[in-house]
């Protein structure tokens, strides 16, 4: 960024100005690390039956989590993030807290949503910046950095249900959602519940709309309510087929693979001559292909950069 030059009479202003009239709240990031991998631990894929060899393992969509080390909140579950540093900005914050808390290196990542609702903090006025990272699963062994126990995947899913639509007084619609997210972890064979309600209202076509944490399910803060906005947010770019999704594969893969993570955000299955038609763009064909899955190799594709950085 250009360095910004002021006139006399604003240095002169500025020599007088006290910041500390005002309150000012803390920063963080807070980081929801989505990820498409397979049922199986690495350990259980490597000794599997060599007659299921050609089977391939089932996938699923998991997001990152962390359990804390220190209060508030300690022992909970919670994502990885931490406070910005000075002279820090908050993507060099959410980049340096992922590293450090879990050992994940240049993933997908992008800011969402600022979650700056009072008291969601007991530590005090703490405003917080959701970042979504999208990685590889397989390609990090994770470990827990100094504000964590430990770090694990859990598998996601989520139901959504409207509950109630009525008209308000300004002649539009109030709607309320129900959200009901399932984070399981298998290893330790713990399962956390949350559930939340979303309420939307219009009026004069302009739509609003908040969150309230019904059950937590065990999650510290006001995580619970940051996933579920990560969750939407991704499943908005896979309803148009967003590029984004591709963050989750590997650097080369199958169609068969592409479209399992699109499904998996979409939480329903695809038509695949469809999905193959609109996603071709895309896509390269590489010379390679993939044995030991299914009944015949399957060719491998990467991404089009053309399509990608135009």
């Amino acid at each position: 960024m250009a360095k910004y030059v002021a006139s006399k009479e604003e240095k002169e202003y500025l020599k007088k100005y006290d910041v500390t009239k005002f309150d000012r709240p803390s920063v963080t990031a807070d980081i929801t690390v989505f990820a498409v991998r397979d049922e199986m631990s690495d350990e259980e894929l490597a000794q599997r039956d060599k007659s299921n060899y050609r089977k391939d393992p089932l996938r699923e969509l998991q997001i990152l989590l962390v359990k804390r080390a220190s209060y508030p909140y300690r022992n909970q579950w919670a994502l990885p993030g931490g406070f910005s540093k000075p002279g820090e900005s908050c993507d060099e914050t959410a980049r340096r807290e992922l590293e450090e808390e879990t050992g994940v290196a240049d993933a997908y990542l992008r800011p969402f949503g600022v979650f700056s609702e009072p008291g969601r903090d007991p530590r005090g006025w703490i405003i917080s910046h959701g970042y979504l990272a999208l990685i590889d699963g397989r390609k990090y062994r994770l470990h827990a950095g100094t504000d964590a126990w430990e770090a694990a995947w859990f598998r996601i899913e989520a139901t959504s249900t409207e509950t109630s639509r009525k008209k308000n007084k300004q002649n539009g619609v109030v709607i309320e959602i129900r959200h009901d997210l399932s984070l399981y972890q298998r290893e330790r064979n713990l399962k956390l519940k949350v559930s939340l309600l979303e309420r939307k209202w219009f009026s004069e076509l302009h739509g609003y709309h908040e969150y309230e944490i019904l059950d937590a399910g065990g999650l510290a803060f006001d995580h619970a309510k940051i996933i579920l906005n990560a969750f939407l947010h991704l499943r908005r770019e896979a309803e148009g087929l967003g590029n984004v999704i591709f963050d989750l594969m590997p650097e080369k893969f199958t169609l068969n693979r592409l479209q399992k993570a699109y499904e998996l955000v979409l939480g329903k299955e695809l038509l695949t001559a469809n999905f193959r038609r609109k996603i071709t763009p895309l896509v390269l064909e590489t010379e390679e292909e993939i044995a030991g899955v299914g009944h015949r190799p399957a060719k491998l594709f990467k991404r089009n950069p053309e399509e990608f950085y135009s």
